[in-house]
């Protein structure tokens, strides 16, 4: 594992802890304690992934994410204590690919940069013509066709067969809305019916495994009367 990963942080003892877990997984890390030193970093060097803050003692780290975004398609996760809605829609609106906020848990972070790189060397694959698209990476949750593995940030997840085809289908077509028709013949082969509640019970026991609540699903969303979703990223 090769990736630089940059970190723009203010805290010093913040900085050394994420450059720790970051190390000990591989990863080569540049640490900054301001935007003219992440300027100059940029300059310099072009991250495979962008960890920022938000408040910085001479920048913003919107305003560095603008920047970085003028130069490279990398991933970029805001790490802050800016908790509002409002800054959250603003970075991600600006081309950040996460948004955590403070305190946050290191081995989840760990988990979201490892998603994020997936994805990013993953879609970049694609983008250059290569072979069919066999994993996604999704907030933290990881699918791998090829070797039928689902996980979720990091750990595990043990999905029975139609289980699996059905997240994957979703997977498969992030952003996009599929009716429970289409879902139950794409994934059974078979005549959906009208009363059939096959796809609604698999649905329930998907969102059990995930820990996704049916009423704020983080992944599987219900467009009522349309079918279901994941959500693009």
């Amino acid at each position: 594992m090769n990736e630089t990963i940059l970190v723009v942080e203010d805290d010093k003892e913040l900085t050394e802890l994420l450059e720790l877990y970051l190390s000990a997984e591989g990863y080569q890390v540049t640490t900054c304690l301001t935007g003219a030193e992440a300027q100059a970093a940029l300059d310099r060097m072009e991250p495979d992934l962008a960890i920022l803050d938000v408040m910085l003692p001479d920048d913003d780290g919107f305003a560095l994410c603008r920047h970085l975004r003028e130069r490279s398609f990398c991933p970029v996760m805001f790490l802050t204590a800016r908790t509002a809605e409002t800054d959250k829609i603003l970075g991600l609106g600006i081309g950040a690919d996460d948004y955590m906020t403070k305190p946050f848990r290191p081995m989840e972070v760990m988990a979201r940069v490892k998603t994020l790189l997936r994805r990013y060397h993953c879609y970049n694959q694609a983008a250059k013509g290569g072979p069919p698209v066999q994993e996604y990476d999704i907030r933290g949750l990881h699918i791998n066709r090829q070797s039928h593995r689902c996980e979720l940030y990091d750990r595990p997840l043990s999905l029975t067969p139609l289980e699996f085809d059905i997240l994957w289908h979703l997977c498969n077509h992030q952003g996009q809305v599929v009716s429970s028709e289409a879902l139950f013949e794409a994934v059974w082969k078979e005549k959906f019916l009208d009363s059939n509640n096959t796809v609604m019970g698999h649905i329930a026991r998907l969102r059990e495994k995930l820990g996704d609540p049916p009423r704020n699903p983080r992944f599987i969303k219900t467009v009522w009367g349309v079918g279901y979703t994941i959500e693009a990223q």
